[in-house]
């Protein structure tokens, strides 16, 4: 399409890349079809036709409103609608520029503000986190049903396995809520690796990935997210780590975007550019020893089980098929989902601050998961698998902690 950006944006960075992705969009429609808010509003502004339109009139100088910007509030960034893009907008990058914008023009309440500063304090710190999850588990009769329900019960991690047993090395992002509501993860991870010939092992001053201040309207604190952790894999980089691997999709998607998140910093371009390009999702690891994982399963039929593909990971990082693949290898039997490209609604804090279209997505997705009677619902992040469980009967696993089962 056609663009004429206004004079406060066209000669920067972000107006570049604006511009040259609208360029591309024709407006054809087919991402409506497979965006999880317009099936569930009907309304076009509740579409990534629809968002673009706003974001184009907006980098044009029409003043935006408060309008524009709870409809860019209500995207869940699922990124769905790339994935069915004829064109290959890069709606994700186009919707980060247009809400910075949004917000510029349109400031958030203070109490809006504060509500988001919290939320990026207590979850993107993973001392505070715990701390706030141990007082709610012990809290958890009188808080109200919504919230206890996302309060999950202390599990057994289990033995995490020395560092110092293989010449292979790869290190582990532990995250920000992940050691705490899900530390089987990590752990079950590092087994399945050792158990391949590799060690696994945490830089303890990596933290959050970033990716929560970045959709809190904190970019630069998402930036200094991403240096911290830059810094505290360096040296492990430059002494022969093969790879950074990450268990949680979200943050996978987001550590694989640090080239273009720190772009025009001088320096830490470069560094980020090679980390960037070591990240790799745990199965994309796994999938790469494949047949050493092979000869080491316990061959037997298994129970059967609903994997769901979280949007990092299907549309975010492209990672289609490879997991359903090594679980099927470990002899689970998956069920048909219907609708696995839609959205669960967790979506980082899409879950705390959308909770009706967060609920109503959630009760769809587990409708399609649990159709055909699956013992577990095996999937390949901390939120989605967080969210998931607070409304579902059947068992959320992590899908790692099924193949480590298998070994």
């Amino acid at each position: 399409m056609e663009t004429k950006l206004a004079d406060f944006i066209r000669d920067t960075s972000a107006g570049h890349e604006a511009d040259a992705i609208l360029r591309k969009c024709v407006h054809c429609g087919f991402c409506t079809a497979t965006c999880p808010t317009y099936q569930l509003l009907g309304d076009e502004l509740d579409g990534p036709r629809g968002r673009i339109y706003q974001i184009k009139r907006v980098l044009e100088g029409v003043p935006a409103t408060p309008s524009v910007r709870e409809h860019l509030d209500r995207c869940l960034t699922c990124r769905a609608c790339e994935t069915t893009c004829p064109s290959g907008v890069q709606y994700s990058r186009l919707l980060d520029i247009g809400r910075a914008e949004v917000v510029r023009q349109v400031p958030r309440s203070a109490a809006q503000r504060v509500v988001r500063g919290v939320l990026k304090f207590s979850l993107s710190h993973a001392g505070v986190f715990s701390a706030l999850l141990s007082l709610g588990r012990s809290m958890r009769g009188i808080l109200p049903s919504r919230i206890a329900a996302k309060i999950p019960e202390r599990v057994d991690a289990g033995a995490w396995p020395s560092a110092n047993r293989h010449s292979r090395r790869m290190l582990a992002l532990a995250g920000c809520v992940q050691p705490a509501l899900t530390p089987a993860t990590n752990a079950a991870t590092a087994r399945v690796l050792d158990a391949l010939g590799i060690a696994l092992f945490e830089a303890p001053s990596a933290g959050c990935c970033g990716a929560l201040s970045f959709h809190l309207d904190d970019e630069a604190g998402a930036r200094q997210a991403a240096r911290r952790n830059i810094d505290a894999w360096w040296p492990h980089v430059e002494n022969g780590v093969e790879a950074i691997v990450m268990t949680a999709s979200g943050c996978g998607v987001q550590v694989k975007d640090y080239a273009h998140l720190l772009r025009d910093d001088a320096d830490y371009a470069a560094k980020a550019q090679r980390v960037a390009a070591m990240c790799r999702d745990v199965s994309e690891v796994i999938a790469a020893e494949y047949e050493s994982l092979r000869q080491r399963l316990r061959s037997r039929a298994r129970e059967r089980i609903a994997f769901h593909s979280p949007c990092t990971l299907q549309h975010g990082q492209k990672i289609r098929g490879l997991i359903e693949n090594l679980l099927e290898t470990a002899g689970y039997t998956l069920t048909r989902v219907r609708d696995g490209h839609l959205c669960c609604g967790s979506a980082g804090t899409y879950s705390l601050m959308q909770p009706e279209l967060s609920i109503q997505l959630r009760d769809n997705k587990l409708a399609a998961l649990t159709e055909e009677e699956p013992a577990v619902i095996a999937t390949a992040n901390v939120g989605c698998q967080t969210h998931l469980t607070s409304g579902s009967a059947v068992p959320v696993k992590h899908w790692i902690e099924l193949l480590d089962a298998a070994l």
